[in-house]
C-alpha cells in the first residue's frame, strides 16, 4: 500500500529518529553539562543542528592538537635517548686490550 501523502516511510522514520536521539545524546553528553535532554530535544532544529557542529569542530581541533602534541613528544623522546650513528668509513677500529693473567700482589 502506497501512501497517499508526503511523508516518511516507517524505514526512514526509524532512521531518522535514531539519528535525532544519537545527536541529542551527544549533545548532552559532550556539552559538559551545559544542556539537558529535554532542553535540546524542544530546542529549534537549526540550533541543534548548529551547536552539535559547535561542540564538534571543537572536539576535532582537541583530537587533532593533541594527536600532533603526541607526534612531537615522541619525536623529542626518540631525540633525547639519541639516534644510532652511521659509522664513518675513515675510522680505524682498534681491538680491545684484555688482560689474560690475573695481577699478583
Amino acid at each position: 500500500m502506497e501512501l497517499a501523502f508526503f511523508g516518511l516511510t516507517p524505514e526512514s522514520a526509524s532512521k531518522f529518529r535514531i539519528n535525532l536521539f544519537r545527536q541529542i545524546h551527544e549533545i548532552v553528553f559532550y556539552g559538559n553539562g551545559g544542556y539537558d535532554w529535554h532542553t535540546i530535544y524542544n530546542m529549534p532544529i537549526w540550533l541543534r543542528n548548529f551547536t552539535f557542529n559547535q561542540i564538534q569542530e571543537h572536539y576535532n581541533k582537541v583530537n587533532s592538537q593533541s594527536n600532533t602534541d603526541n607526534v612531537k613528544k615522541s619525536i623529542d623522546a626518540m631525540k633525547s635517548v639519541g639516534a644510532v650513528a652511521k659509522p664513518t668509513q675513515n675510522k680505524k677500529i682498534t681491538p680491545a686490550t684484555y688482560n689474560t693473567k690475573a695481577s699478583k700482589k
